[in-house]
């Protein structure tokens, strides 16, 4: 199981679950604290800002932001929940889990995995970056990117409300 959760909330998020992985997706320099029982080697940090296009002295999601990540969640065994973390828990966060859903299940269908997600999390707004890199490395044929599009986007929301994902669909 995924659990996608803002800044605010990963140490309840991580508790409730019993995590044992976190994947954190934040600005460089954000201050951040590793919840004490996640060892270091279970967490990976991914500095980016939130943005989808080139900006002057920001971080734009690269493709190998999402390698790392695949990656990561790749060497994942299952055995105990992983926790997906950004600032809101809106962008950077739901698009991770929608890539790491799609990747650790790939017969799941791209857009019912998408309309799951805006099920569970009506101000999820997937970061178009990220999720452009993604399809391209899982060789999903614009399929991830037209079903983020038809889900449109979010609720406005300052904060999202933190919800869990299954892989399999």
């Amino acid at each position: 199981m995924i659990y996608v959760c803002s800044m605010t909330k990963v140490g309840e998020t991580v508790a409730a679950a019993r995590a044992a992985r976190l994947v954190t997706l934040l600005n460089g320099g954000t201050p951040f604290e590793r919840p004490a029982h996640i060892e270091p080697a279970n967490h990976i940090f991914l500095s980016m800002n939130d943005i989808v296009e080139e900006h002057p002295e920001m971080v734009v999601p690269a493709r190998d932001h999402v390698e790392t990540l695949l990656d990561f969640a790749r060497s994942w065994d299952r055995a105990q929940p992983m926790v997906i973390n950004c600032f809101a828990g809106i962008s950077r966060s739901t698009a991770a889990a929608y890539i790491t859903a799609a990747a650790l299940n790939p017969s799941r269908d791209e857009a019912e995995l998408a309309w799951t997600l805006r099920r569970l999390a009506p101000s999820a707004t997937p970061n178009a970056r990220l999720v452009q890199h993604a399809d391209a490395i899982l060789g999903r044929n614009g399929r991830m990117i037209a079903a983020v599009e038809a889900i449109g986007r979010g609720a406005d929301a300052y904060e999202g409300t933190p919800f869990a994902l299954a892989i399999e669909g």
